[in-house]
């Protein structure tokens, strides 16, 4: 096949990107693991932060995202981000994207973790990731200059001459479809499910990143992984189930095994994490509870619907714990999304621009779905041609997912706390995306945000702005981005 573009994933990174690509006049081909409006970002709870209030300001949300960031992230992703975000929430609503808004037909606007100001727009209160995957979903299925691949997955990415043309996916009869195009975007998603307690459904475990890697990209920023302080813990049905963190802006409080408040409900995801973490260990305890009886649940709908299906009352308090959640690292890109092997770019949740630091501040990861969407598909549309007669496509089968014992020992050696003991161990394992973790987590020997060293638990100034690059050929290096 031939293409302009071919885009892999078909979250609201990828759908972004290939509508962009087709608005342009590309054609785009579109591989999806799933059927559409089946992917990771169907299930987002969270919304997308943009400064649309008149007390808000692009400037206010850059700062609040680089205090969150823990003086690790980039100044100008930041800054991206936040001037653009407010006219991608304007161009979802042209395209036809529902957001909720109050009887005058204003934004209804949700404070969350780290926001200074009501910046986060829902649509369906807690059910945000489906409307808006719906939407563009039947958008990218009825556009002819968009050819989509589903259910299929990127096996291996197809390089000529140091540059990516292109990539051979596999379906579910194990038959290779070779995909010829001028840039190639990775929109695969992140990599939490790699820890065995989590949020992410099974496949969220750095497949892009796998491929990006063994085809020569640079990753960078492994060692931030975001912990979500409030996954469900049931034993069974639901476990680590997001109870989404705008309910804590709308007044659930946190209380541990007395009853007692201990944390600021709206302080950093990381923070928060701690907190519940360090006051379990002080009492004993496999969960804190998060009293939402002040909240109207109908808001949330699906999070409602998670309560009555395992039989949780939500006049009590919900037993939760932290669980792994979300990748700061991933594909090492420039703010157009491109990596560092040419023809190959990144966006959304598995790329790192360096944009979230050392922890994301929420609802900033569907903003840079849409801004740096965009941005990847303009930028891979100048790419130059594929050559008209490559290499042979290289041999491809579906991507290999982390094993149970892989899942147990990077929660139990790289979880909200690690140490060099821990992970040098953690480079042994047969996983290589678990060992590029678990060098990053070494290089940086230090506590910032995300990552907390127990052997070194003071941050370290002089590693300010700091990424920590990793490659195929092992070990960590750090690299200076503004």
């Amino acid at each position: 096949m031939q293409a302009d573009l071919a885009v892999v994933g078909a979250g609201a990174a990828g759908l972004q990107t290939a509508l962009t690509a087709a608005r342009e006049g590309a054609q785009v081909v579109l591989v999806s693991r799933s059927p559409l409006a089946e992917t990771a970002s169907y299930w987002a709870q969270g919304g997308i932060a943009a400064a649309l209030a008149q007390d808000d300001s692009p400037e206010l949300h850059r700062a609040d995202t680089v205090a969150a960031g823990r003086r690790a992230g980039s100044e100008q992703a930041a800054r991206a981000l936040c001037e653009e975000s407010p006219d991608r929430v304007r161009e979802l609503i042209g395209l036809g994207v529902r957001f909720d808004s109050d009887r005058s037909g204003t934004l209804a606007l949700g404070l969350e973790g780290g926001h200074s100001r009501r910046r986060v727009v829902h649509a369906g209160g807690s059910t945000t990731g489906r409307r808006v995957t719906r939407e563009l979903s039947a958008l990218a299925a009825t556009d002819e200059r968009i050819e989509v691949l589903e259910p299929f997955a990127a096996g291996a990415l197809w390089c000529h001459e140091g540059r990516c043309v292109g990539l051979v996916a596999v379906g579910r009869d194990d038959q290779p479809r070779a995909v010829s195009a001028r840039g190639v975007v990775l929109a695969t998603g992140g990599a939490a499910a790699l820890w065995s307690r989590t949020t992410n459904p099974p496949g969220a475990a750095g497949t892009g990143l796998s491929l990006a890697l063994a085809a020569g990209g640079a990753l960078a920023d492994l060692e931030f992984t975001q912990f979500h302080p409030t996954a469900l813990v049931t034993g069974g049905r639901r476990e680590g189930f997001l109870v989404t963190e705008a309910i804590r802006g709308e007044g659930a409080r946190l209380l541990d095994a007395d009853g007692e408040n201990f944390v600021d409900e709206l302080a950093p995801r990381d923070q928060v994490a701690l907190a519940v973490q360090a006051r379990m260990r002080e009492q004993g305890a496999g969960s804190v509870g998060l009293d939402v009886s002040s909240v109207d649940l109908a808001r949330f709908p699906n999070v409602a619907a998670a309560l009555h299906d395992v039989g949780l009352d939500p006049r009590r308090p919900l037993p939760v714990a932290p669980a792994a959640h979300y990748t700061m690292g991933g594909v090492a890109a420039d703010l157009h999304g491109r990596s560092t092997l040419p023809g190959l770019l990144a966006v959304g949740e598995s790329a790192c621009t360096g944009l979230h630091g050392a922890n994301r501040l929420a609802s900033n990861s569907l903003a840079e779905c849409f801004v740096f969407g965009r941005r990847a598909a303009l930028a891979a549309l100048d790419e130059p041609a594929p050559p008209a007669e490559p290499r042979e496509p290289p041999a491809a089968e579906a991507p290999a997912l982390p094993s149970r014992e892989t899942r147990d020992a990077l929660w139990r050696l790289a979880g909200l706390e690690r140490d060099a003991a821990g992970l040098a161990e953690l480079l042994e394992d047969p996983f290589p995306l678990a060992r590029s973790v678990a060098a990053a987590c070494l290089a940086r020997e230090e506590s910032r945000g995300a990552h907390q060293r127990r052997d070194h638990p003071d941050t370290d100034p002089g590693l300010d702005g700091l990424h920590a690059v990793v490659t195929r050929d092992g070990g960590a290096r750090f690299e200076r981005w503004t």
